[in-house]
């Protein structure tokens, strides 16, 4: 038994090309699908991914992977860059809660262009999902928390999991898929500052994963080596980018008896994760006392690192900075219900009373909750009302974690109401039902007309 983790989880990937899948975890990989369709979806009628496929029009119908922004046809790379970009855009992606990872956005774009630029099964279409989760979920948790300061741990380690489910689609072997997380370990980057600072670019770390992804997967498939220590060799990829080689001990626990795709969150609310955890506690709170935002003189939330780091801004100009605020995320709540699509509007972002809510709360880093983090998201929250009683309450999970999961029927609310911005309620039922009960592999959904002139 080898010591070194790049080995031991291409092994892992490739044994998934030919063990028995489980019917839970085969039930739990059509989930992670459909949840990435309705994700991604929205991301095709406006946001990066529409600009970028204009951009690249002149690469359109030189293969037989769907983009699904421009409904065009194309190389796997092309539709990977695209459908990545696309379904990193609306904020409604997976999450491997331990690796504060997006799995989904990266891996699934690549996977499905692959395979359908290949001809493959639905089968092995999804057998390369949870290959390619289980490498980048076990990544994430050997380079994190430390990783995350600097580095956008979904554009980085995303392009190691969308390399894998390429080499595995292409039918490598255990050789080559190592090699093609040597190769992506060289390709995958994505800084902070795009993701916490101005601009639209953190959609296109997903696109970019999945394409770099791609390419790697294609060039171990093609024979291109790449060292075998490049995950954890003391320039390699875990020393580069965290504070220490990798905790691989962790990261590599259970290997073989647990997948990570069967321990994803699927996220309640279109905005950061690290958020959830205040709303849905205030939700809790709502149900106990019927409380108003007219009722609340303040709000006080305490919450782990990336909760006050990234999401403690006041300065909000665009659907991005939103989606990225506790305190606008809050009075949306508040007062339109939910934290959805509607919230991220042109009229919603415009919205004096949102606007003048937002000031009332308060953001602090809670050290014993600081200390839970990344394995647990929680927050604590004090509600002053203004007839001077303090409302209290500690959320110890978000609504969509393993532990308090979207159940079947919540899951497919989710994708409706996402899939029904961008296509017809027939063609999303046809989707729907494609992911979850037949054994096709899916292929072109067209954008509604309306919808399609309307964004």
């Amino acid at each position: 038994m080898t010591d070194n983790p790049l080995i031991q989880l291409a092994q892992a990937a490739h044994a998934w090309q030919t063990r028995d899948v489980p019917v839970a975890v085969e039930h739990d990989t059509r989930r992670a699908v459909l949840d990435w369709f309705g994700s991604m979806l929205p991301g095709c009628l406006e946001g990066p991914a529409v600009a970028l496929s204009h951009a690249l029009a002149s690469e359109q119908g030189q293969g037989a992977a769907v983009s699904y922004v421009d409904g065009q046809r194309g190389s796997a790379r092309h539709a990977a860059l695209l459908n990545g970009t696309a379904s990193h855009t609306a904020e409604f992606d997976d999450i491997f809660r331990d690796g504060g990872y997006h799995p989904g956005s990266p891996t699934i774009s690549a996977a499905l262009a692959v395979a359908q630029a290949e001809g493959a099964s639905a089968d092995a279409f999804r057998r390369a999902v949870i290959g390619g989760y289980e490498v980048g979920c076990r990544i994430a948790m050997a380079l994190q928390p430390s990783h995350y300061r600097d580095w956008h741990i979904t554009a980085t380690v995303g392009t190691m999991g969308a390399a894998v489910s390429t080499a595995m689609i292409k039918g490598c072997t255990a050789e080559q898929i190592g090699n093609s997380i040597a190769i992506a370990s060289s390709f995958a980057g994505g800084h902070q500052e795009n993701l916490q600072g101005k601009g639209q670019t953190k959609p296109l770390h997903c696109g970019h994963a999945a394409e770099a992804g791609v390419l790697a997967g294609l060039a171990a498939a093609a024979g291109v080596t790449g060292s075998r220590d490049s995950l954890h060799a003391d320039h390699g990829y875990a020393a580069a980018s965290s504070d220490t080689t990798g905790n691989w001990g962790m990261a590599l626990a259970g290997l073989g008896d647990w997948t990570p795709i069967s321990r994803m969150t699927f996220k309640n609310h279109g905005c950061c994760g690290h958020i959830f955890p205040t709303l849905d506690g205030l939700r809790v709170l709502q149900a106990q006392h019927a409380f108003g935002p007219a009722d609340i003189d303040g709000i006080e939330v305490e919450g782990y690192g990336p909760t006050a780091s990234i999401c403690d801004r006041l300065d909000v100009t665009t659907p991005q900075d939103a989606r990225f605020s506790v305190q606008y995320c809050v009075a949306a709540l508040l007062y339109m219900g939910a934290v959805r699509l509607a919230a991220f509007t042109p009229e919603a972002l415009a919205r004096a009373d949102l606007r003048a809510f937002m000031p009332k709360v308060r953001v602090v880093e809670d050290p014993e909750i600081a200390a839970a983090y990344p394995s647990r998201r929680q927050a604590r929250l004090r509600v002053t009302l203004k007839d001077g009683s303090v409302l209290k309450h500690f959320q110890p999970t978000r609504k969509g974690d393993p532990d308090d999961p979207l159940t079947d029927a919540e899951l497919v609310a989710k994708f409706d109401e996402l899939a029904g911005l961008a296509v017809t309620q027939d063609d999303a039922a046809r989707l729907r039902r494609c992911v979850m009960a037949t054994d096709e592999l899916p292929g072109s959904v067209p954008v509604h007309p309306a919808n399609q002139s309307a964004a």
